[in-house]
């Protein structure tokens, strides 16, 4: 065995054990929705801060150009806690229809979670069957925890392991017996 090694080093032979080791890296960054988010904060239209008039509504509704959300992902919600009554988010929801890409109910967070979990149930697990995954954890884009505990739950009954991190550092999180 040492004189493998020593033949290997003379050779000048460089073996990449990451890459013949089998692992299928899956990185959610590169999955990420492209496009713009925006949300929509009702707050504005409260009168004191915590009644929403219909009629006032309405004329807002009305008179906003929602062409501006074209293509845009939207969350819609209310920064504060007023009890905003169920019509007035479907008024948004039917005048961002049109326009918007996507519509949330919630904050940037609930977007997020919506983006991705559309992103992690268009994945085959069968594609995985067997396999040894490792799900990559360093991203410069703004992955949600629900991203991972998805895509988790999703290949778990496949794979044969699952590891968290870098393939040349990793966290097992699942190892079929």
């Amino acid at each position: 065995m040492i004189n493998k090694t020593k033949e290997k080093v003379e050779d000048n032979v460089i073996f990449n054990k990451v890459a013949q080791s089998g692992l299928i890296t899956i990185n959610l960054e590169e999955l990420y929705p492209v496009g713009e988010r925006v949300i929509i904060d009702i707050r504005e239209q409260l009168i004191e801060d915590f009644l929403l008039r219909e009629k006032s509504f309405r004329e807002f509704i009305a008179s906003e150009d929602w062409s501006k959300y074209s293509g845009k992902f939207v969350s819609i919600h209310c920064s504060n806690d007023a009890i905003i009554p169920m019509w007035a988010w479907m008024l948004l929801a039917s005048a961002l229809e049109p326009f918007a890409k996507k519509i949330v109910f919630g904050n940037a967070s609930t977007l997020e979670d919506e983006l991705f979990s559309e992103v992690v149930s268009k994945i085959n697990p069968e594609e995985y069957h067997d396999a040894r995954v490792v799900i990559k954890g360093c991203s410069d884009k703004p992955v949600p925890v629900s991203a991972y505990v998805a895509l988790t739950a999703l290949l778990r009954p496949v794979a044969k392991s699952i590891l968290f991190g870098e393939p040349c550092s990793t966290v097992p999180v699942y190892k079929k017996k």
